[in-house]
């Protein structure tokens, strides 16, 4: 296999994504913390675990599902069940697997961050580029995920 250098328009197209991508999540941060919130990867995790429903998911799940790496979901898991944002139950087919669910507070607390994240959210994207830019953008986005996807 030859390797190939990449175009001008790739490497720009690629550090500007990068840049932009640092700059909204950094902002967004900071929203969050201006209003005494979490960081957007406890949003992230009870986000996940509340679309699961009652049934909660395995650590191994959720880490295929949020952007984590594994060592991160792991202590963020001991912080949420610590604070009684989510709890831990056994599998009863397997008697050293745990399944997560989300907590009462820890939907609250969903709730609270999506508030910020939502606002972040049309603030920086949704008040700057059209609708029809947003679908260009996301179907462009969809187009670099592996494999890529259409939604």
């Amino acid at each position: 296999m030859t390797k190939k250098s990449p175009s001008p328009e790739a490497i720009v197209a690629w550090a500007r994504l990068m840049r932009v991508s640092r700059q909204l999540v950094e902002r967004t941060e900071d929203a969050l913390k201006a209003n005494g919130l979490p960081p957007l990867a406890w949003y992230d995790v009870l986000h996940e675990l509340a679309e699961a429903g009652e049934g909660g998911l395995r650590p191994f799940e959720l880490i295929d599902r949020v952007l984590l790496a594994q060592y991160g979901v792991s202590r963020l898991l001991a912080r949420l069940e610590a604070d009684g944002l989510v709890e831990k139950l056994p599998v009863s087919d397997d008697g050293r697997g745990q399944t997560v669910r989300i907590t009462a507070s820890g939907r609250e607390m969903r709730r609270r961050i999506w508030a910020i994240y939502g606002a972040s959210i049309t603030e920086l994207m949704g008040d700057r580029l059209s609708a029809k830019e947003l679908g260009v953008l996301a179907g462009l986005l969809g187009r670099l995920r592996d494999p890529p996807v259409t939604d």
